[in-house]
């Protein structure tokens, strides 16, 4: 529970600095949460694809990488309530289709962001070894 802890710690300020930096559109889209999700589904794919390629059993240090960077940085890096809150407002605000079209985008990019991730952390392990 100390490596989740501590991993919060960071992530949660990480991600008020991000946003912090990140310009609002006058188009009503929440870029700053967008953003802030998809680079951590980007990285949550690197280290959890990374960890799986370096073999073993979850423990040690392995075991503490996961913990610190995927649940505790990364999830409170992360916000699916701000998303949740964005879509609800979005949808008081009567803009269905931003509201659909920002849920939608949302879920596409996360799951390419995953994807890149996973593929990167692969290429990283093929370059690793070649240079062997």
């Amino acid at each position: 529970m100390v490596w989740v802890f501590l991993g919060g710690l960071l992530g949660a300020p990480a991600r008020y600095l991000l946003e912090a930096a990140l310009p609002s559109t006058d188009s009503g889209f929440p870029v700053p949460t967008f953003v802030v999700n998809v680079l951590g589904a980007l990285a949550l794919g690197l280290l959890l694809e990374s960890l799986v390629l370096a073999g073993g059993f979850d423990t040690g240090v392995r075991r503490r990488l996961r913990l610190f960077l995927g649940i505790g940085f990364l999830g409170t890096f992360t916000t699916y309530s701000s998303f949740a809150v964005e879509i609800e407002l979005l949808l008081r605000g009567d803009r269905m289709s931003l509201a659909a079209g920002y849920a939608a985008a949302s879920l596409a990019a996360g799951l390419a962001a995953v994807a890149l991730g996973m593929w990167a952390a692969q290429q990283l392990r093929r370059r690793r070894g070649d240079a062997r």
